[in-house]
């Protein structure tokens, strides 16, 4: 079984994940091949502690998927070695093609076109704190990024609707997806994003007054957050801000992911 996006698992697949992150994960037999691009803070954080809980072994591999072997022959060679890959890397083509050649569970930490950890682990949050998604008003503020492309997944897989609040040249036609220009009613959540690399329409910066329009909801603003693009003031002062503790679940879920997945065929 892989994770290199939300679509890559079923409903139930998502809600035995978040079963196992509520209790204990007995530790659990094998090695698994790190290979982590970029800085990833807060990810490679967790996801190290949580091989370490685990009792996994671990290798890195720095730059897996930068050679330039083919897909199959990296796999044919370190299948044998890995019980399951966990990758970071930008080119999520590459991911996918390493992946499909692999016989081992391989796992997204992060690509360009989605971060499948990390919006599990915030949909996660919003549940334990909020109550069922389904329930929830959700909406994702700003230009499109892996992290709110990987919230798209999420409500097309979960079968929940997310409002996605951006310029109109983002907009598509997606289900469970509405996009809109502007915000008009009460949310329960919002959630930001860093803003893709050139972009500076600082119009979408969001501000404490169109925080306090929406009902001044529970605030994600995915980190790294910067001041002064896609939030407008420092969140720490807004009352609603989810703040540090909220990414301490990335552990639990994490070690659930693993878990899940390695007791997969």
């Amino acid at each position: 079984m892989k994770l290199i996006r939300i679509h890559d698992l079923a409903a139930q697949d998502i809600q035995a994940i978040w079963q196992l992150a509520t209790k204990p994960c007995p530790p659990l037999e094998g090695t698994v091949a790190w290979s982590f691009e970029g800085n990833g803070i807060r990810t490679r954080t967790t996801f190290l502690q949580a091989f370490r809980e685990l009792k996994l072994q671990f290798v890195e591999l720095p730059n897996l998927l930068k050679t330039s072997e083919r897909a199959c022959d990296l796999a044919g060679y370190l299948d044998p070695f890995y019980d399951i890959y966990v990758l970071r890397d930008g080119n999520q083509e590459r991911m996918m093609e390493f992946a499909k050649a692999s016989h081992r569970p391989v796992i997204n930490a992060m690509t360009s076109k989605g971060h499948p950890c990390e919006v599990l682990t915030d949909a996660f949050s919003i549940q334990n704190t909020l109550g069922p998604l389904t329930n929830i008003k959700i909406t994702l503020w700003g230009p499109p990024t892996n992290v709110l492309t990987s919230w798209h997944e999420l409500a097309q897989v979960l079968g929940f609707e997310v409002l996605h609040v951006c310029d109109a040249q983002f907009h598509e036609k997606k289900d469970h997806v509405r996009f809109v220009e502007k915000m008009n009613s009460a949310t329960d959540v919002i959630i930001t994003d860093s803003w893709p690399q050139g972009y500076e329409n600082t119009l979408w910066s969001l501000n404490a007054n169109q925080l306090a329009a929406m009902g001044d909801p529970k605030l994600i603003a995915t980190p790294p957050f910067h001041i002064g693009q896609e939030i407008a003031m420092d969140p720490l002062i807004y009352k609603g801000f989810m703040g540090y503790l909220q990414k301490m679940d990335l552990l639990p879920v994490q070690k659930a992911i693993l878990t899940y997945l390695l007791s997969k065929p």
